[in-house]
C-alpha cells in the first residue's frame, strides 16, 4: 500500500479525526467487541443456506457433504473466538448421528421401501422452516406503520358552532329609534311622577333573561311606560353589557337583535 493510500484509509477515526497508527499502549478488553451475524438466524437457517449455495437437493441430502460444510463453519467460528449458541452445536451432533446411521449396514430383512430414512426428520424440519421463512419475508414486504408510513390522527368536531355577526353601535341606535317611534304611538295623557332606577331595571332585565335563551331586544322594553322608562331600560341593558353580564347578538345584518345572559354562554 502506497503512502497516499495509507493516508486515505486510516486505521480508525476518533471524533471524526483520522488515526493513522494505533497507540502502542492501546488495550482492548476481550468482551469490548461484539460481532452480530445477521446472515443466519439459527442452525436450520445455516443448513438451508448451505443447501442452496451448493445446489443440493433438500429431498435427497448428501449428508457427508452437508456435514462437512456445516462443521467447517463451526470450526471457522471457533478460530475467530466467536461463541455459538448451544443449538448450533446440537445440530452438529444431529448431523453426525444421521451421517453415522447412514453408514451403518441395514438389516437384510428390511427393504428400502419399508426402512425409515434417517434424514426424514431433518428434511421435514428444513422444508417447514423454508416455508415459514418465505411467509415471514412476504409479511415483512407489507407496509408497516412507523417504518413505511406514519398514522396521522385528525380531530374533527361533531358540531359546528355558528358565529353570529357582531352588533354595532349603529344597530343599537336604529333599534333605539324604533322603540322611541313606538313609544310615541302609545302616549298617555295621565301625568304621573315615577322614580326610575337603573339598578332596578338591570335586575328586571336579568329576570327576563333567566331562562338562558335569547330574547328579542324589543321585548325587554315596556313601551307603555313612556320614554323615561325606555331610556332607563336602555341604559340598564348597556350597563349589563358593559359588566359582561349579558351578550347582545344579531342573527344577520340589519336583522333582529337578541340578548341573553352570560351564564348561558359559560354553560355551553
Amino acid at each position: 500500500m502506497s503512502e497516499q493510500q495509507f493516508l486515505l484509509h486510516p486505521v480508525a477515526r476518533i471524533r471524526g479525526e483520522p488515526l493513522q497508527e494505533l497507540p502502542p499502549d492501546l488495550y482492548i478488553p476481550p468482551d469490548a467487541l461484539e460481532l452480530v451475524l445477521e446472515s443466519f438466524q439459527g442452525p436450520l437457517d445455516l443448513l438451508l443456506y448451505l443447501i442452496r449455495k451448493h445446489n443440493l437437493d433438500v429431498l435427497d441430502i448428501p449428508m457427508a457433504e452437508l456435514t462437512r460444510q456445516y462443521m467447517a463453519y463451526i470450526e471457522m467460528m471457533h478460530q475467530h473466538r466467536l461463541e455459538l449458541a448451544a443449538e448450533y452445536l446440537l445440530m452438529a451432533a444431529v448431523l453426525i448421528e444421521i451421517k453415522s446411521r447412514m453408514l451403518l449396514p441395514r438389516p437384510p430383512k428390511v427393504s428400502e421401501e419399508s426402512g425409515e430414512d434417517p434424514r426424514a426428520e431433518l428434511m421435514r424440519r428444513l422444508l417447514e422452516y423454508e416455508q415459514i421463512k418465505l411467509a415471514a419475508q412476504k409479511l415483512n414486504e407489507l407496509p408497516q406503520a412507523g417504518r413505511d408510513f406514519e398514522i396521522v390522527q385528525v380531530l374533527i368536531e361533531n358540531t359546528v358552532r355558528e358565529r353570529l355577526p357582531e352588533v354595532s353601535v349603529e344597530d343599537l341606535r336604529q333599534a333605539w329609534l324604533g322603540l322611541l317611534a313606538r313609544a310615541k304611538l302609545n302616549k298617555h295623557h295621565k301625568v304621573r311622577r315615577e322614580q326610575l332606577s337603573v339598578r332596578e331595571q338591570m335586575t328586571h332585565v336579568l329576570r327576563c333573561l333567566q331562562g338562558g335563551e335569547f330574547v328579542e331586544f324589543d321585548k325587554l322594553f315596556d313601551v307603555s311606560g313612556g320614554v323615561a322608562k325606555l331610556v332607563v331600560t336602555f341604559i340598564a341593558i348597556l350597563e349589563l353589557a358593559k359588566e359582561y353580564l349579558v351578550e347582545i347578538q344579531q342573527s344577520e345584518t340589519l336583522g333582529s337583535i337578541y340578548v341573553r345572559t352570560s351564564r348561558a354562554i359559560t354553560a355551553e
